[in-house]
């Protein structure tokens, strides 16, 4: 799988208090599949990467928040860098919601911003390799 060129649609990500319910109606709609990922797998999360059928690799996740945050789905747009583009947002009328600039090993940096009119979107550079 090829990493996405910056400034690129990269990533999605439904979260839901439901996530059997949003797998079971993805899935079915689209013939998605889905894998546990990263700290899911030992229980620390409910996070379910999304493969479309024949692609290389996953698009997207859907992220089970066990009711803790409004069920949501925003979109992802991949940066070179995640601070920097948190500042130029601000310049340009936007704010930030939040930033996770040290996610913890293997897990990218990334911050949850509002374009001017409120519409919420997350940003996101890849961790290193």
């Amino acid at each position: 799988m090829t990493t996405p060129a910056p400034g690129t649609l990269a990533w999605f990500e439904v979260a839901t208090s439901d996530a059997d319910a949003a797998q079971k109606f993805y899935g079915s709609l689209f013939d998605w599949t889905f894998e546990v990922n990263g700290p899911a797998a030992s229980g620390e999360s409910d996070y379910r990467n999304i493969k479309a059928s024949g692609a290389d690799g996953p698009m997207g996740g859907i992220f089970g928040t066990g009711g803790q945050v409004p069920d949501h789905a925003v979109f992802y747009i991949l940066v070179a860098d995640v601070e920097g583009t948190c500042a130029d947002a601000e310049q340009l009328g936007g704010s930030v919601v939040s930033k996770h600039l040290d996610p913890g090993p293997g897990a990218p940096k990334f911050a949850y911003l509002r374009d001017p009119a409120g519409n919420q979107f997350g940003v996101f550079t890849p961790p290193a390799a």
